[in-house]
């Protein structure tokens, strides 16, 4: 039996969650710009929508809130995309960088130039030009540039080929997804 006090209760991200207002319009523009891969569909239009007390409680939607469809994505070597198309009355805009609370996921890429032209061939709008990382991520060839998606959400593009640099305090090195072929 493992000693407990040696387990990591976290193994790391299964799936970041994402509402939009069309899903299919979504999955489209992620495949396109992003190379999303399909997984599979957990609610379509042929089964009944998630709604009710129940669903309300469990996942802390507002009263009346109904989930229409939901699937499953999967972006190069990383974590899953779970989609959902909900109907609210209570529908907000996506949170910026200034907003409290998740605001944006970034996805690294190998060439940024390449990404860039298949986000905007895409339907994706930037920010900016391409521009250098932060501290820690500022080495040499790196580069970054946000980009708002068809609904609204704030994604980034990012490479740092030539890797972060690390205060000596750190207790953890960056996870970079590994360079994956196409199945």
């Amino acid at each position: 039996m493992e000693n407990q006090e040696n387990r990591c209760p976290t193994r790391g991200i299964n799936h970041i969650g994402l509402t939009v207002p069309d899903l299919d319009q979504a999955t489209d523009f992620l495949r396109n710009a992003l190379d999303a891969r399909f997984v599979y569909d957990g609610l379509t239009t042929n089964d009944a929508p998630r709604k009710g007390s129940d669903t309300e409680r469990q996942l802390g939607l507002s009263s009346g809130t109904m989930i229409i469809k939901q699937r499953l994505l999967r972006i190069g070597n990383g974590p899953n995309l779970e989609i959902f198309e909900i109907v609210s009355e209570k529908q907000s805009r996506p949170v910026g960088l200034q907003d409290v609370g998740w605001n944006h996921i970034s996805f690294y890429v190998d060439d940024i130039n390449y990404a860039v032209q298949k986000v905007k061939a895409a339907g994706g709008e930037f920010l900016s030009e391409i521009h250098g990382n932060s501290r820690h991520e500022d080495t040499e060839g790196n580069a970054s540039v946000y980009f708002f998606a068809p609904w609204g959400s704030l994604i980034e593009l990012q490479s740092i080929p030539n890797g972060y640099y690390y205060p000596k305090e750190n207790e953890a090195e960056t996870w970079i997804p590994e360079s994956q072929s196409s199945d």
